[in-house]
């Protein structure tokens, strides 16, 4: 398994709604940052679905090293 790219070293802050689901790039180097658009193919990671329960903000992580996924923890800080 590949490991994943840093897309950007800052999280990706983006407006959810209630009752889609969203899949996040895991790998970093779908061009639809931070969701995933298939780029992942052949580098045996795997994008995260989310589930969007309530309608807001959500920070998803730029960095792709985050222990708390698909969310922003911070990680990029020590990056």
């Amino acid at each position: 398994m590949a490991d994943p790219v840093i897309a950007q070293k800052m999280p990706y802050e983006k407006q959810v709604e209630a009752g889609k689901s969203y899949f996040w790039c895991a790998c970093g180097r779908s061009a639809s940052q931070p969701f995933c658009d298939g780029s992942h193919k052949g580098t045996g990671i795997t994008p995260v679905k989310y589930e969007c329960r309530e309608s807001g903000t959500v920070f998803f992580c730029g960095c792709k090293r985050t222990a708390d996924r698909p969310f922003c923890d911070g990680t990029h800080d020590t990056l």
